[in-house]
């Protein structure tokens, strides 16, 4: 972790295409307990939490630190750090996804790089400074997932959407500029075709749910419902790639969270699911009736971090990991 963090500049193909091929290789062999078969029999769009402590991770959005200083925190009841514990097969972690992307820490640069960009990237100091903590950033998420493939998993977000494709699963992005675009061109330039397939390829086969003690996890509030064998099979109707990933406040269909809830926990009335998406101004946001608890705030590091269903009454499990307060 230290080496990918302060290494100097972006990393480059020589570093990112074997962490692909790796990655690929463990992901085709995720334990069927926790990540269920679909009927192609590859791994599917559901994660099943082992019966461990877990942390929620929201958005992450180019912030490498985050998940640095996530891995020295020690959680409550622990003596150890969460990297350590994850190593111990103690923990568990869960990110809801949204590597790329810096948002309004980064606006002043996105302004700077898309000067950049006018001119085909003949310079490209801005850019190159963001894709750094962007693949920095994910270059941690490859590394932890390969290492530690039962204990930390990485959901689908909307801005994992390299090629900035308008398709059933995705939508094109723009927000400050046009990141997305931006984003596509640079990729294809500066690290080739290949690097840029393969990442391709490891996008369109995340998970897109997670479930467990009391509590369901999505990038974003679910705009429908759908069955457990619905989202194993998602890649097969990549429209529901899309209603996990896209859903704006108040787009879901009514008592979509409540039905998915009664669906995996008949008999906890208390289940909450979680999910980033939409930035929230402080600590969280509650949404479908107090059930769902938004907790993407892009300027702290909040994470959900649960050893029992109890822990879900104190402020939901929700704990600032930044030492502000």
């Amino acid at each position: 972790m230290t080496r990918i963090l302060h290494s100097r500049g972006y990393p480059g193909k020589e570093i990112l295409l074997p962490a692909l091929r790796a990655l690929k290789q463990v992901t085709a062999n995720e334990d069927p307990e926790i990540r269920p078969r679909g009927r192609n029999g590859k791994p599917g769009g559901l994660i099943l939490l082992r019966d461990l402590p877990v942390i929620i991770v929201p958005d992450l959005h180019a912030r490498p630190h985050f998940l640095e200083t996530l891995a020295s925190w020690i959680p409550p009841g622990f003596t150890e750090p969460a990297l350590a514990l994850m190593e111990k097969d103690a923990l568990q972690v869960l990110c809801v996804g949204d590597g790329f992307h810096s948002e309004s820490p980064g606006y002043k640069r996105w302004l700077e790089a898309y000067q950049e960009y006018l001119k085909s990237y003949r310079t490209h100091k801005a850019m190159d400074g963001e894709m750094e903590d962007s693949l920095k950033l994910m270059l941690l998420v490859m590394d932890w997932k390969i290492h530690y493939p039962a204990n930390f998993h990485f959901l689908k977000g909307n801005h994992e959407n390299i090629a900035n494709e308008h398709s059933k699963d995705n939508r094109s992005f723009r927000k400050f500029v046009f990141e997305g675009d931006m984003v596509t061109l640079w990729f294809k330039k500066f690290l080739g075709q290949e690097v840029f397939e393969w990442y391709y390829d490891f996008e369109k086969n995340l998970p897109i749910m997670a479930a467990g003690n009391g509590f369901c996890v999505s990038h974003g509030e679910p705009r429908r419902y759908y069955t457990r064998e619905e989202v194993i099979n998602c890649y097969s109707n990549r429209e529901i790639i899309f209603d996990f990933t896209w859903t704006d406040n108040g787009e879901s269909d009514e008592h979509v969270v409540e039905d998915y809830l009664r669906d995996y926990f008949p008999d906890m009335p208390d289940a909450l699911y979680y999910g980033g998406h939409r930035p929230v101004s402080d600590l969280y946001q509650l949404r479908a009736g107090g059930r769902y608890v938004q907790i993407h705030n892009p300027l702290r590091y909040p994470v959900v971090y649960l050893r029992n269903p109890r822990d879900m009454k104190n402020n939901y499990g929700i704990v600032y990991i930044d030492g502000c307060g």
